[in-house]
């Protein structure tokens, strides 16, 4: 890996945190601390904004006009993935609407800065994007990329040289489809990828919608019929056929937005979770004949504890507590507190929000992108989410005392002011349970603007995950983590799978789960390149570790539920594990 020196630069001010609470007649600010402004001080920033001396330009482009049109408000996504195979992550944007708009790929260069490479690449077609995923779909060792749209998905095939062509007839992909998330895993098990893609909803025609005073605003989901998911099976070449009816029992007609998949209950076989828009979540499990049922209600992870479904926007996927198990955290509208689905160790959930300590501060806020992480490397992971509103809310004199106290980006559209909002960054106190840490949030919880999507990577090559955020109709942000470590240790864990055309190339082996062990202490984590929302990361299992200079072992449960024991050695280290060359555990 590499030890080039950070590039940093010094944050601004920071925000004092800020919560808005429902009351009669409207809603009113309160503080969530009683001097956020001396703890602002007395904090070292976390995370410092490097966009501009990393060479990172991206603006989104929603297409906003004078109508408020709903796809306006939705995106944008990105993956971190190494296009160019040299050992760096690379950066994809996803743009929007207008007619100049562009995805944008970002090559990191040995200095660690971006330099813009789409046009070389052959990417940037105009197209109204959402997300991305990353896969080998013809298993030739290097990545390709899935672009979801508000309209024909596309595929694009990596030539091994850091360039991409489009898939002949999109490999069987352009749905026309308004879709989200997406995720790749061999579902089959047979060698090859499939892809899972969410719906969100049939945007025909058009409506237009009003907010209390009468004001033109963006409709919400209830304004229009929700579209099943579609389940692809990949031949390994390249191409696709929609497998929805022969893989997926009964699919409803859902508004789905997050999606993540991943071995939750550690049997060997991937689930997928969605988060859907004001309707239940779906978790599908795989039967023994193959096909994939709706078990949410019956595990608990479809409504909150109250029973109520809600706004499901992003996902992140993690042991919150430590127990070795994987929970699941969606991210909903204001009025609504974001959930935490805790893992209960038997294949269920239980809604832990409130003993988190997640709920109160995520009432005034709508969540998007969502990621758990370890961001001072001590063994426990904290949680990242970016906020925007989808309406307004609120009298005008409360809306401009909002925009006051968050103190709205200069960057946010004139359109957007009122739909601006701070980000949240939480601290796991070491048992599963959560402070509000926005001032050691830096300029990640500084500010507040309409953001999206966020993925966590290792950017820099110093051990720690930092951050990338986008907004809607605003610049994309590089956050740099410099959190005080203290010592503390990590390791990374690259677990590959034989490629089935040529077993000298190896294919990270999505699905699989990773138990690191340190003592007396544990940890698991995915193997998984969905996470957040519209997004998708490096897939690599990241621990810190604390204070543990070295690993005992590492267990890796393999897609199937082969399990191989490895050896431990010392930390602050990446090791790559391929099947096969473990022992039994």
């Amino acid at each position: 890996m590499s030890n080039r020196p950070p590039h940093a630069k010094p944050a601004g001010a920071l925000l004092a945190a800020v919560l808005l609470l429902p009351a009669c007649g409207g809603e009113r600010l309160e503080s969530t601390t009683p001097d956020t402004a001396a703890a602002a001080t007395a904090t070292p920033p976390w995370f410092v904004d490097v966009s501009d001396e990393a060479g990172v330009d991206f603006v989104h482009s929603a297409g906003h006009g004078e109508g408020y049109l709903m796809p306006e408000s939705m995106g944008s996504g990105l993956a971190l993935f190494d296009h160019d195979g040299d050992g760096d992550l690379d950066l994809y944007l996803v743009d929007g609407g207008s007619g100049s708009a562009r995805d944008r790929l970002y090559r990191q260069q040995a200095d660690g800065t971006f330099t813009d490479v789409t046009a070389a690449a052959g990417l940037g077609r105009p197209a109204y994007g959402m997300g991305a995923a990353v896969g080998d779909v013809d298993d030739d060792g290097d990545l390709d990329l899935f672009l979801t749209r508000f309209g024909a998905d596309a595929l694009f095939l990596n030539a091994g040289d850091g360039t991409f062509t489009a898939a002949p007839a999109d490999g069987g992909l352009g749905d026309e489809l308004w879709t989200t998330s997406a995720c790749f895993f061999d579902a089959d098990r047979d060698g090859a990828l499939d892809l899972y893609v969410a719906t969100y909803l049939g945007f025909d025609p058009p409506r237009s919608c009003t907010d209390r005073a009468g004001n033109p605003e963006y409709c919400g989901p209830e304004a229009y019929r929700g579209l099943p998911d579609r389940f692809y099976r990949g031949r390994g070449d390249g191409t696709f056929a929609d497998a929805t009816a022969d893989w997926l029992v009964a699919p409803p007609a859902n508004k789905g937005l997050g999606v993540v998949c991943a071995d939750l209950d550690g049997d060997g076989r991937v689930e997928i979770y969605v988060a859907n828009d004001g309707e239940p979540n779906q978790l599908w499990v795989e039967r023994d004949d193959g096909r994939f049922e709706d078990r949410a209600a019956l595990l608990g992870a479809d409504v909150n504890g109250f029973g109520k479904p809600e706004a499901g926007m992003g996902l992140a996927l993690g042991d919150a507590d430590g127990d070795l198990h994987l929970d699941l955290f969606v991210t909903h509208l204001d009025r609504e507190t974001n959930t935490l689905y805790r893992a209960l160790g038997d294949g269920g959930f239980e809604d832990a929000t409130a003993s988190a300590g997640l709920g109160p501060p995520s009432l005034p806020l709508t969540g998007f992108g969502t990621t758990f992480l370890d961001a001072d490397l001590d063994g426990d992971l904290d949680l990242a989410l970016v906020d925007g509103r989808v309406r307004r809310g609120a009298s005008a004199g409360e809306r401009a005392e909002r925009r006051q106290a968050w103190q709205v980006d200069p960057s946010v559209p004139a359109k957007l002011i009122d739909y601006a909002e701070p980000n949240l960054f939480f601290v796991n106190r070491g048992d599963g349970r959560f402070r509000d840490a926005a001032a050691e949030g830096g300029a990640f919880t500084a500010g507040a603007e309409v953001s999206r999507a966020v993925a966590t990577g290792d950017l820099d090559g110093d051990g720690d995950l930092d951050l990338v955020v986008t907004q809607a109709g605003g610049p994309a942000r590089l956050y740099r983590n410099q959190a005080p470590r203290d010592g503390h240790h990590w390791l990374a864990v690259r677990a590959l799978l034989p490629a089935a055309t040529d077993p000298t190339l190896g294919r990270d082996a999505l699905g699989a789960r990773v138990e690191v062990r340190a003592g007396d202490r544990a940890w698991v984590q995915p193997v998984t390149s969905t996470a957040g929302y519209l997004t998708t990361v490096e897939p690599v299992a990241w621990f810190g570790l604390g204070d543990a200079a070295r690993v005992d072992s590492i267990t890796v449960t393999w897609p199937g539920g082969e399990r191989e024991r490895f050896a431990g050695g010392e930390a602050d280290r990446t090791v790559i594990l391929r099947r096969g060359e473990g022992s039994a555990p």
